[in-house]
């Protein structure tokens, strides 16, 4: 028989997803998958109970249905500062993971490059491979996770046809300074990049940090495609309703590449999800600080048992350092995680390009009791009995103070 597909050779499945069945069969505390386990805004779900009986089960327009798309460029319109034409600059998708997709094919040819940040979600890596374009990796720096400006320049200088910016960054938390996307900006406009932005925790950023919107950058409209997702701000992963905002031009393109990948998103929840669309400032204050307060809780937990992790400025991830336990793999650690003690988590490795492997990620989106419950299981994480690749043991192998400085990769 004929050889499938070499593009699809190249990757793994999803590690996250891979992650939380890992969790499932050994009843972990799932903390690997970034989903919460609370319901959307009451709002919303009191609409979805209308929308059931009322007439919204056939499809809608291919890229969304007027009146979500309307209320969807009131909303960004407001946060970004500028004008968004419903009709010609949004384009609905089925979540950020289509929306990311439809953006990559909307901007590459085969053969051409992408720069990426590492670390990065691990879909931009296939998105570009499937596309048929080449990633070109740029190291983010710990422990505030800079670039080298030098280095991404060189990595200008390939010619690249675009760039991926996750703003919050995901897994890190890093939240991108008006400097730094300055920085990107003047290379993009220098060597015609186009910029292709993740910004599905906008509005998941802590004081005193800000999001920028890279698309409202002094010239920076016409070369970006602003993709992000309701499924982090209104807690509903599972709906997949997402978008992609550009100049019309680009649109265009976005609207052929969606509608013959999955023709249209759920019209159901397009309408159901419209009265979140119109909350207030009020709303997303709350949100910030129910995310802040699920932060400080799961750090101070993590502290109080000595674990090294990072502090997160944005989204809701958090990044342990797993040194201390002498693992060579950070998958078979995670493994062993789940079936050991209980909690879910991500090794960090599917996440960089770098050879990392003592990280492991946290996310913290959950209900009090959930992390509360996690932190208690994590108790017992030097008593138990965790063999690593390279050795065994029973107990920690040093104290805390003498553990490598958690950035030391």
């Amino acid at each position: 028989m004929q050889t499938l597909s070499e593009r699809t050779a190249s990757f793994t499945d999803s590690v996250i997803r891979r992650m939380t069945r890992i969790s499932l069969q050994y009843n972990a505390v799932n903390l690997s998958q970034g989903f919460p386990d609370f319901k959307p805004p009451k709002a919303i779900l009191d609409r979805l109970a209308q929308v059931a009986y009322e007439d919204y089960h056939q499809y809608s327009i291919t890229w969304g249905a007027q009146n979500f798309r309307e209320a969807l460029a009131a909303k960004q319109s407001h946060y970004m500062g500028r004008a968004i034409d419903p009709n010609s600059e949004i384009v609905t998708t089925c979540g950020s993971t289509e929306a990311m997709m439809a953006a990559m094919m909307t901007v590459t040819n085969p053969g051409d490059k992408v720069v990426i940040f590492s670390p990065f979600y691990e879909n931009y890596g296939a998105d570009t491979i499937l596309s048929g374009a080449e990633p070109i990796y740029v190291p983010l720096v710990p422990p505030d996770f800079h670039f080298d400006a030098n280095v991404l320049e060189d990595a200008f200088r390939q010619h690249p046809k675009a760039l991926v910016l996750c703003n919050p960054s995901n897994p890190c938390g890093k939240v991108f300074t008006r400097e730094e996307l300055e920085t990107i900006a003047a290379l993009a406009a220098r060597y015609d990049v186009y910029v292709i932005t993740d910004e599905v925790y906008e509005h998941i950023v802590y004081a005193p940090h800000q999001h920028t919107y890279f698309a409202t950058l002094p010239g920076m409209w016409e070369r970006t495609l602003s993709c992000s997702s309701l499924s982090k701000t209104y807690s509903m992963t599972g709906w997949r309703l997402g978008y992609i905002i550009a100049p019309p031009e680009i649109i265009e393109r976005a609207k052929k590449v969606h509608d013959f990948l999955t023709v249209g998103a759920a019209a159901p929840l397009q309408e159901a999800v419209i009265p979140g669309l119109q909350f207030g400032q009020d709303y997303y204050d709350d949100l910030l600080a129910k995310y802040t307060h699920k932060k400080e809780l799961f750090l101070k937990g993590l502290d109080d048992l000595k674990i090294v992790h990072n502090d997160p400025e944005g989204a809701y991830y958090v990044l342990m350092d797993i040194a201390e336990f002498g693992y060579d793999s950070d998958l078979e650690f995670c493994e062993d995680l789940a079936r050991l003690v209980g909690v879910g988590a991500v090794p960090g490795s599917s996440f960089f390009r770098e050879q990392v492997n003592h990280l492991i990620r946290f996310h913290s989106a959950k209900k009090d009791e959930t992390l509360l419950e996690a932190l208690n299981r994590l108790e017992s994480l030097r008593k138990k009995y965790l063999p690593g690749s390279a050795v065994e043991r029973t107990a920690l192998i040093s104290p805390v103070s003498e553990i490598p400085a958690f950035w030391e990769f």
